[in-house]
């Protein structure tokens, strides 16, 4: 009987940040449109929020592509945004205040329509080959979502006496 050394190579993806910086600033104008015109934040407020963000993000980026070792992206950006916003972070408490001048919804809506468009080519695929049966099952999880919030509502509601 032989021991037999199971090496899992994982290779770290490259990541273009040039491309990433160009394209967090269209996204970071989308939001800073949708926060303006959605809750009505002044486009200044938002800017310097938007700004935060953008560079919490590019820091979380240069280290997934330089850090000695791998995590994702969402990981690292999460982790520098816990650390800037810490109460012993030098600076915490202007950058909170810049950040909350975002309302986070209104970033989420172009994100969400962004993930909506981004369909792969498999899923195209299963949707041609499932036809109305999968048309049919989206129709009732709709549904159930739908019924399921309203009774939620309701429910909430009446233990408020509204």
């Amino acid at each position: 009987m032989s021991d037999s050394v199971i090496s899992v190579k994982t290779t770290r993806p490259k990541i273009d940040i040039v491309d990433h910086a160009f394209t967090l600033i269209v996204v970071c104008l989308v939001g800073l449109v949708m926060n303006t015109v959605g809750p009505a934040i002044p486009i200044a407020d938002g800017f310097v929020g938007m700004v935060v963000i953008y560079l919490i993000s590019m820091v979380g980026l240069l280290l997934t592509r330089y850090a000695p070792f791998y995590l994702p992206s969402v990981a690292w950006i999460s982790l520098v945004g816990i650390v800037a916003t810490l109460p012993w972070t030098p600076g915490s408490e202007w950058i909170v205040a810049q950040a909350k001048s975002v309302n986070f919804l209104a970033l989420a809506t172009p994100a969400l329509a962004y993930a909506g468009f981004a369909i792969a080519k498999k899923e195209i695929e299963v949707a041609k080959h499932s036809g109305w049966k999968l048309a049919l099952v989206a129709c009732l999880v709709f549904l159930g979502t739908y019924a399921g919030s309203v009774l939620v509502a309701e429910l909430i509601l009446r233990l408020q006496g509204v």
